[in-house]
């Protein structure tokens, strides 16, 4: 049994290519959705809890990627909701109530598009947001793992999952448990979804730049605030978006 930093680059290098390879289909239908809002004004909504949240603001607000982002969070209800810090806890994802309160407070406009990120994709909170997201019309891509969602029990009254919900579902390749490195007495470590969740995230905007740039559009691209004149050239194109996008915590 190799244990050992070569041996998960070598778990994570091969996930990588068949993550690449088996979603470039979906990935390109997921950039044509999105595409469709931003040519509609529309702006991108993310939204992930727990680890999932990286995969948001790999979305949202990073540089190289789309100005027309917002990221939606648990946070948001002590942020912009009133609530006290004490409300955030590890169980509060599961809670589907809390997604109402998390969608009514962000700046959502019916033509914007919503990547909800949950590996797992079962829990409450993410359930149910998807479920609001489709009632109230918004195009939907999920970013989950099929083969861990597949081997779990809905946490949502429902019993639905984010795969079930979604327009698009690009899959991470995760395993069951997210981790890819077995250890000698039973079990695994060495997890890989945000990885290839990353991955999967960028390979989007990727395919977004391509078919806006194809035709004829200049990307609302970010430029990084660490190189000379990246603050005016993104404070430029955030003024379009002024009070649509935040950029706070």
């Amino acid at each position: 049994m190799d244990i050992s930093a070569a041996a998960y680059v070598q778990k994570v290098e091969g996930l990588v290519r068949e993550v690449a390879t088996s979603q470039a289909g979906a990935v390109r239908e997921a950039a044509a959705l999105l595409c469709a809002s931003l040519r509609d004004g529309g702006v991108i909504q993310a939204f992930g809890s727990g680890h999932s949240e990286a995969i948001a603001m790999e979305i949202a607000g990073r540089a190289g990627g789309l100005v027309p982002t917002n990221r939606m969070s648990p946070r948001d209800l002590v942020l912009y909701g009133g609530e006290p810090p004490s409300v955030l806890g590890p169980e509060l994802e599961r809670d589907p109530s809390i997604a109402h309160r998390i969608y009514d407070l962000a700046p959502v406009r019916p033509q914007d598009a919503f990547v909800l990120v949950s590996s797992s994709g079962v829990n409450g909170s993410v359930v149910e947001l998807a479920s609001i997201v489709k009632q109230r019309g918004h195009a939907l891509v999920a970013l989950t793992s099929v083969r861990h969602s597949t081997e779990m029990r809905s946490r949502h009254p429902s019993g639905l999952k984010l795969l079930d919900l979604a327009d698009v579902v690009l899959d991470n390749g995760a395993p069951y448990g997210d981790a890819v490195m077995p250890l000698p007495e039973g079990g695994t470590f060495g997890a890989v979804s945000t990885i290839t969740s990353a991955l999967l995230a960028q390979m989007t905007v990727a395919e977004v730049v391509r078919e806006l740039l194809e035709a004829g559009e200049v990307p609302p691209i970010y430029r990084s605030v660490n190189v000379v004149g990246g603050d005016e050239h993104n404070r430029e194109l955030e003024d379009r978006y002024a009070g649509r996008i935040r950029r706070g915590a």
